[in-house]
């Protein structure tokens, strides 16, 4: 019985990790075409469209997290492990949780600038036309910067893997020793991420109610040229929404999964590769859905249609 309970394990550790290296894979092309599609304009000279700002940043976001939660051993199935060193461990978690507050402060931003957009009179006028590129430039750069000090302690407080000394097949060598953190930093860390939660939720309610209005004030006086910003406009609010259920959704799910990983240790391993692959999630779908809600057309990301 022991027998079969370590082939299951096995199995189901493989089919994880393999799962977790098809979402890098794809999940890092797909961003690196979404960035080079977003940020291209800047070899001709032209200025990049608001949302072009906040989606290269999000994009690199994505990118950083996959290739952490990937290598160097996570999804290495076929390569002989070894654990984790106290460099590895601390370098990985910081560049891990500064990649996923970026991505979490950058679609927050994107999810404000497009309820701004489609807000009329003096809030609209809250996003200046002309330097709104600017502006948000510098909202993204401040989340990278935000994201920075908000974990500057990360490397004192993260150690090299430890054996749990309870775990008989020492399963607690790959996972990295995260004891230095109290009550207080798990508290900090919640608060940080319901706020921009809470953000990202209010704008998207905010949004459902402002289209619903609109549909109904402007059915039926709407010219053709209207109409066609109108789409325009309703779809890029639509791409917004889908993103910000996709990753409440992720992060409810992945929430859930840190606290069976917190509370039961005999299946920690098996745990910690669910965990990572919804961590991977958001990062992998989130691409995807930006090209193929492209306004424009979805083959623009590859071609000049």
């Amino acid at each position: 019985m022991s027998s079969q309970n370590k082939t299951l394990k096995a199995t189901e550790e493989l089919a994880l990790q393999t799962l977790m290296l098809f979402q890098v894979g794809t999940g890092t092309l797909a961003n690196i075409l979404l960035f080079v599609h977003n940020f291209s304009p800047i070899f001709t000279g032209s200025q990049l469209r608001p949302t072009q700002v906040i989606v290269t940043n999000l994009a690199v976001a994505n990118v950083f997290i996959l290739l952490v939660i990937a290598f160097p051993f996570n999804v290495m199935v076929f390569v002989k492990k070894n654990p984790y060193t106290n460099l590895q461990c601390k370098t990985g978690y910081f560049i891990h949780m500064v990649a996923r507050s970026t991505n979490m402060c950058s679609t927050c931003v994107l999810s404000i600038h497009q309820f701004l957009t489609l807000v009329p009179g003096h809030w609209g006028r809250l996003m200046p036309r002309g330097r709104a590129p600017n502006a948000l430039s510098y909202s993204c750069y401040s989340c990278w910067l935000f994201s920075v000090l908000n974990n500057v302690y990360i490397p004192i407080k993260v150690s090299d893997s430890q054996s749990t000394g309870n775990d008989t097949h020492n399963q607690g060598k790959w996972v990295c020793s995260t004891s230095g953190f109290n009550e207080g930093f798990v508290f900090l860390r919640f608060s940080h991420d319901a706020t921009f939660i809470s953000i990202m939720v209010w704008t998207s309610v905010s949004m459902v109610l402002l289209l619903h209005r609109h549909h109904q004030r402007t059915q039926h006086i709407l010219t053709a040229n209207q109409n066609h910003r109108g789409h325009a406009e309703t779809r890029a609010a639509h791409t917004i929404l889908m993103l910000v259920v996709t990753f409440v959704g992720l992060y409810l799910l992945n929430f859930i999964f840190v606290i069976f990983h917190t509370f039961l240790m005999d299946s920690r391993i098996w745990l910690r590769h669910v965990n990572e692959v919804l961590t991977a999630g958001f990062p992998t779908i989130s691409p995807f859905l930006l090209i193929f809600r492209d306004p424009k057309d979805p083959c623009s990301v590859l071609f000049n249609c």
